[in-house]
Formats: C-alpha cells, sequence, structure tokens
C-alpha cells in the first residue's frame, strides 16, 4: 500500500479556450499530465484516480488513460452538475462544474489512504512529488488531521500572457498554513507584483507562497467536504457560477482547529498553460529538463 494521487481534469479551460489537458506538448506529443504520473510513480504513488467529465471520458482515455494501463494502477471519476447530495438539485441551466473541493468529494469512494491532489493542468515538478509522497507515507488520520500543501514561489507560478489566479499562502514559523487567500489577477503592473482584481492593486512579495492545489490529506477530509458542500449549497446552490473551491474547505479545517496543514517548500519551476500563448516557454522549459536528465526523451 502507498498514497494515491487524483488528479482534477475536469475544468473547462475558459480562458485557454480548449481541453488542455489532453493537448500535447512534449516531443512525442506527451501531455502534462504524462509528467505527473511519471513524477507520481518514481515517488511512490500507487494509484491514480483522474476526475474528468463524462462528455470528454472517450477522449480523455484514447489519448490519455490508456498510456498508463500497464504503468500504475487507475481509476476514474466523474465530476457532474447533478453530482448533488440527496435533497439539492442545480439550477436548470448551469453549465460550470462546482469547483475543485466538489471535484474531490466525487473521488472519495475510489480512495483508500493518504493522497494527493493535483490539477491536471499544472507541471510540478520531480521534486514536488518527492516531497509529497515522503510526508503522505506517515500522515495518519487521528483527532487533528495531519495534511500538507506544497507550495512554491509565487513568482516561479506566472504566465507572461495575462494575469493568473492564485492562492497567496500566511504561513506562521513552523511551516504551518494559517490561511490561504484567493488572488484572481496576480501579475506585474507598472514593475510590482500585485493582484490586480482590486483597487488600488494589491501588492504581493515575489517571495510569497503560492498554493498551486497540490494538496496532501488523509481520507478524514472527506467527512469535512461533505459537510461543507451541504453548506455551501445551502447558501449558494442555486447560484449560476459560484464554486466550493479546496482552500476555502482547508481554511474552514484550520479555523475549526480539526487539521493541521504543513506548508513543505518546493525549488521546483512551475509551468502551465494557463493561455494557448504558454504553450511555447512550457514546451522550452520541458525540453531543458530532458536535456539535463531529469526526464527522458520518451516517457512510457
Amino acid at each position: 500500500m502507498g498514497p494515491e494521487c487524483i488528479v482534477l481534469a475536469a475544468g473547462m479551460g475558459s480562458r485557454y479556450g480548449g481541453l488542455k489537458q489532453i493537448d500535447p506538448i512534449g516531443p512525442n506529443g506527451e501531455t502534462i499530465i504524462d509528467y505527473s504520473i511519471y513524477d507520481a510513480k518514481r515517488a511512490g504513488f500507487k494509484k491514480i484516480v483522474f476526475v474528468i467529465r463524462k462528455e470528454i471520458e472517450k477522449d480523455f482515455i484514447e489519448l490519455v488513460g490508456k498510456r498508463f494501463e500497464n504503468v500504475i494502477e487507475i481509476d476514474y471519476a466523474y465530476q457532474e452538475i447533478d453530482a448533488l447530495p440527496n435533497g439539492h438539485t442545480a439550477p436548470q441551466d448551469r453549465v460550470k462544474p462546482w469547483g475543485t473541493g466538489h471535484a474531490i468529494l466525487v473521488a472519495k469512494d475510489k480512495i483508500n489512504n493518504p493522497f494527493l491532489v493535483i490539477n491536471g493542468d499544472d507541471f510540478y515538478g520531480k521534486n514536488s512529488f518527492k516531497i509529497a509522497a515522503d510526508y503522505l507515507k506517515s500522515a495518519k488520520d487521528k483527532e487533528k488531521a495531519d495534511y500538507m500543501m506544497v507550495g512554491f514561489s509565487v513568482a516561479k507560478t506566472l504566465s507572461e500572457n495575462g494575469t493568473v489566479s492564485r492562492g497567496i499562502c500566511e504561513v506562521n514559523e513552523n511551516k504551518a498554513l494559517i490561511e490561504v487567500n484567493e488572488r484572481t489577477q496576480v501579475g506585474y503592473f507598472e514593475n510590482s507584483l500585485v493582484d490586480q482584481a482590486v483597487k488600488p492593486p494589491f501588492p504581493i512579495k515575489e517571495n510569497a507562497i503560492a498554493s498551486m492545489n497540490m494538496f496532501g490529506f488523509t481520507p478524514s477530509l472527506f467527512e469535512h467536504l461533505e459537510s461543507q458542500f451541504e453548506t455551501f449549497l445551502n447558501e449558494k446552490g442555486q447560484e449560476m457560477k459560484s464554486e466550493f473551491y479546496i482552500p476555502s474547505v482547508v481554511n474552514n479545517t484550520i479555523q475549526n482547529n480539526l487539521a493541521d496543514v504543513t506548508v513543505l517548500e518546493t525549488p521546483d519551476q512551475w509551468h502551465g498553460v494557463t493561455y494557448k500563448e504558454d504553450r511555447p516557454s512550457v514546451k522550452k522549459g520541458l525540453e531543458k529538463l530532458i536535456n539535463d536528465g531529469t526526464y527522458p526523451e520518451k516517457l512510457f
């Protein structure tokens, strides 16, 4: 037995304009997910659960899932608009998924051990997975849950082609997470790093720790997800674009003394395709990692 990994791949890619989760980006047509699975396997993860939507199932399995059938145990969970607890129904015209917290919750029946959560369209790096796996191998459910987060320097998570949404973390001297604050338009403005979503722009330190949704949990998380999702639906379930975010769930568990969340910083450079124009820089970053021997030219 070993830690497991949930890959969130149901997002609609609104800013990118397509299913970037299955967009080839490596020298042999690899996707970003291919690199994540390669890193997860060599770090010691034993099972991968892909969270997808039924409408992309055929393409996803054909272009991504089949690559791993003889590599690691894989399974699928489905994030659908109507995947709601009894007594709740979605607004008739809602098309937007319910958010990352809901995406993790639909995988509840597929997970049996401490697990990592990652975004399907983020490249986290070899060291990030090793750091997470080493921690989760000894994580246990107890009276107060033992969770973790791999944090990146925010300056290593930006796009040259527009602003990005980032969870900026407040961390104490013991590397314990105090709170994640969502900043929705992070980028440089007049040579300063700021969140441009507010006026005046909110300043952000370049060495601030950013959450890239690389969280590690024990199975106790699902109890918290169920409880908080019920509250969310009662308050915002009839809104067309409301989302149930995992950082909000993490904040709630911290504030209610239900969990300790250890922040483990990674030296790795994040890569991601927020916009189509980001693809060339991501390809260049991968080429460099292949050339220095971090990855083979052909992964599997």
